[in-house]
């Protein structure tokens, strides 16, 4: 009998083109690294200079494409994904990376902070996903959503209020898309980073209080690097996903199981 699971050969992306959000830096970054590390093809996103991905990614032995987009303004996230098929060609995996953090005390928190978290970390991801998936199904073809949520999608947080609204949405609409689409050959999934070396976690690693209180929490001891994201991202892309609806990968140091 001929042996039918070559488990390396599920995680290949070769032949596949991967548009990633955000990914200039930090986690969209080093999820385009892993994407790419795995044969796809990427499409890097972002609204500043991709530059340095795209080296990455090229003295790899990759393929990066890059394409300018501010997801905050509706007329350039409503027809991205459409721009970057059409110069690129189709795309089978969105990864919906691109978000920013906001933070002070509830009691003082402005409503231009709120909108403008909701409407990139989470009206923006579900517009895309939207865009996406009329994409995929117009070829009637198959494809992967990969959401960034957060720990926030399980828990409150300080000083976060948007924040905090915009992941537990992120976890929300991905399980209602999953339940739309799965049977549409999409798959639709989240990963939820710990604590992450980021931009948006640099106020909490420079205040000694807080960052002190973060580590005595996490089992593993540490801060997540963006490449501990990577790995996650390509098995949700991947066919050993395939049969992988509506899950929220905490990818977080063991801290949800502290």
């Amino acid at each position: 009998m001929a042996l039918s699971f070559r488990p390396a050969s599920l995680f290949q992306l070769e032949g596949k083109r991967a548009l990633v959000t955000g990914a200039n830096t930090g986690i969209g970054q080093a999820i385009a690294l892993a994407l790419a590390g795995a044969g796809a093809e990427v499409i890097a996103v972002g609204r500043s200079s991709m530059a340095q991905t795209e080296a990455l990614i090229k003295d790899g032995g990759g393929t990066c494409r890059t394409f300018k987009a501010d997801l905050g303004i509706p007329a350039e996230r409503q027809a991205l994904i459409e721009q970057a098929a059409g110069a690129f060609g189709p795309i089978d995996i969105l990864v919906n990376n691109a978000g920013i953090i906001r933070r002070a005390e509830a009691l003082e928190f402005s409503e231009q902070d709120w909108d403008e978290v909701m409407d990139l970390n989470l009206k923006a991801v579900f517009f895309l996903a939207q865009s996406f998936a009329k994409h995929v199904l117009a070829r009637a073809g198959r494809g992967k959503i990969i959401n960034i949520a957060s720990l926030l999608s399980f828990q409150g947080g300080i000083r976060v209020a948007s924040y905090t609204a915009s992941k537990g949405g992120v976890a929300g609409i991905t399980r209602l898309l999953a339940c739309e689409w799965a049977a549409k050959g999409l798959n639709v999934n989240a990963i939820a980073p710990g604590y992450v070396v980021s931009n948006n976690t640099e106020a909490l690693r420079a205040d000694p209080a807080r960052n002190a209180a973060i580590l005595a929490r996490i089992p593993a001891g540490r801060w997540a690097e963006p490449a501990d994201i990577g790995g996650a991202a390509v098995f949700l892309a991947s066919a050993a996903a395939d049969y992988v609806h509506g899950v929220i990968l905490p990818v977080d140091g063991g801290w949800l199981a502290r």
